[in-house]
């Protein structure tokens, strides 16, 4: 459900700005969801912290699950998701725009519905997507594209160390 974009930016302009850009210093974290893939990531970047955002991210799940948002603050993120949505194109981002729709078969329909989704939202999906996080993080993986020396510090801090470094490029 396309709801979930409404959740997303409300952390990204608030709980994730505030834990990870604020108080750990990375240069930026949000949380990207593709209503096309069902995928919803976790990001950070330029991160010095990478066990401290990992941490956030970890709890994430109860800090949704527990949260009382307002209609006001729904609508906010609302907004800023159909700000997105209907951002002003110069011609040449519109002939994009409008070759990735058709090639991904991204229908006129399909658009309304996800915008009836996102005017729709209310403060009951942040739980919901909170019951959903909380099955992800009792089933789900942790992947981290950084550096050996920050997955190995992060390793460092527990007692069994659980991420794996992998050269990937």
């Amino acid at each position: 459900n396309a709801s979930i974009s409404v959740v997303a930016n409300y952390l990204r302009t608030g709980y994730l700005w505030e834990n990870i850009r604020v108080k750990g210093g990375a240069y930026g974290a949000f949380c990207p969801f593709s209503s096309q893939t069902g995928v919803f990531a976790q990001v950070s970047y330029r991160d010095p912290n990478l066990e401290q955002t990992l941490n956030v991210y970890d709890g994430l799940a109860d800090h949704l699950r527990h949260l009382e948002v307002s209609q006001e603050e729904v609508t906010k993120s609302i907004i800023g998701v159909i700000g997105n949505m209907d951002a002003y194109q110069l011609p040449d981002a519109k002939g994009y725009t409008s070759l990735s729709r058709y090639l991904h078969g991204v229908t006129d329909d399909y658009r309304q519905q996800r915008r009836d989704e996102v005017l729709s939202t209310t403060p009951q999906a942040f739980q919901e997507l909170g019951d959903l996080l909380q099955a992800f993080k009792e089933h789900g993986r942790v992947v981290v594209l950084g550096s050996a020396e920050a997955i190995q510090k992060a390793n460092a801090t527990q007692e069994q160390p659980w991420l794996t470094v992998k050269k990937v490029m």
